[in-house]
């Protein structure tokens, strides 16, 4: 096994099987994408996680027969009450002393959504630099047109004009309220101190709750063993208060959140490679993101829901880009899944 301590560090899961298909070693990647740790599965039937593992058996017996020396080919695995998994898989025959057969497994779509997150953060920045310098420009004459309307109100006491300025004035505010939540991540300083995530996660289970006392369940289901890290706890709270908030107020207040905490080891955020992260998902059992602004939701004033500012996803992307990780959706009708990946020291 010390031959192989140095596989650990790929990013790639790998699967070593001995020649009766059962699993001598994993890596840290593979216990992540199958989610089962080597203490668990050592020494089991490696195609057993799998409800059509009969492709693995095959390749094993293959193996043993000397068939092949290295074999291609890619898979969809089905895994009990989860997503079916996508990857291609590479099977390679070791050396006798190490095993039946090494199996190295890639996502397939790992590339494409690496792809699409690195888009989706480059519009993000543009676009929300625009808005923020858009919001500058509008700030100072916004404040010149409600000066204006109050003097004309006070001129005007009496007729039917005072009507038409304090509509001016309301509309003003409204709008200053509007700019000012655009440049609020700009302008107040970071208070950075250490943070425990499940403290975070709980403060906002308990508002959301409270906002809705019947019809809304909200489970957790927390990986005890998470460090604690630097952060602004304010602004982690603010953005994870906007996910789950969005995610109830789309489901008016009925149906099923869950939040979930893991340790991912080797991800790569924003180009970047980080050895150990936070991997936190909230997922919702509601509508899904309408698929017409589904590549869009985390860009300012896009928004599904009538009445929305298109705020809320903007900023808490802003706030987790602030602390180096990054927001991504997947969503379909029934399952809604926000992942916040955070480095760790």
């Amino acid at each position: 096994m010390s031959r192989l301590a140095g596989i650990d560090r790929l990013a790639c899961a790998v699967v070593l099987l001995d020649a009766e298909g059962r699993t001598r070693f994993l890596n840290l990647a593979a216990e992540q994408t199958f989610e089962t740790p080597m203490r668990v599965i050592e020494g089991t039937v490696f195609a057993r996680l799998f409800g059509n593992g009969a492709v693995i058996d095959d390749l094993v017996h293959d193996a043993g027969l000397n068939a092949f020396e290295q074999k291609r080919l890619d898979l969809t695995l089905e895994r009990n009450g989860r997503e079916p998994l996508a990857v291609h898989c590479v099977a390679v025959v070791p050396e006798p002393d190490l095993g039946g057969l090494l199996l190295e497994f890639r996502e397939i779509d790992q590339r494409i959504r690496k792809d699409r997150e690195q888009r989706m953060l480059e519009s993000v920045r543009v676009n929300r630099e625009l808005v923020r310098n858009l919001a500058h420009e509008i700030k100072n004459p916004l404040g010149g047109i409600r000066g204006a309307a109050q003097l004309l109100e006070s001129e005007v006491e009496g007729t039917s004009l005072r009507e038409y300025a304090q509509v001016i004035i309301k509309e003003a505010d409204r709008l200053q309220t509007l700019v000012d939540r655009l440049l609020a991540p700009h302008r107040h300083p970071r208070l950075v101190g250490d943070v425990n995530i499940h403290e975070v996660l709980e403060r906002v289970r308990s508002v959301v709750l409270a906002e809705y006392p019947s019809g809304l369940n909200i489970q957790r289901d927390y990986d005890a063993s998470l460090p604690d890290f630097r952060g602004d706890k304010e602004q982690l709270i603010q953005a994870l208060l906007n996910l789950v908030r969005n995610a109830a107020q789309v489901m008016q207040g009925r149906g099923g959140i869950l939040l979930t905490t893991r340790i991912a080891r080797q991800v790569t955020i924003d180009t970047r490679r980080h050895r150990l992260a936070l991997d936190l998902h909230v997922v919702d059992d509601g509508p899904g993101v309408p698929e017409d602004i589904r590549d869009r939701i985390f860009l300012p004033l896009v928004t599904g829901r009538e009445g929305g500012s298109g705020l809320g996803l903007t900023l808490a992307q802003t706030f987790v880009q602030q602390h180096g990780g990054v927001i991504a959706c997947e969503s379909r009708p029934g399952r809604t899944d926000f992942r916040i990946l955070l480095p760790l020291p």
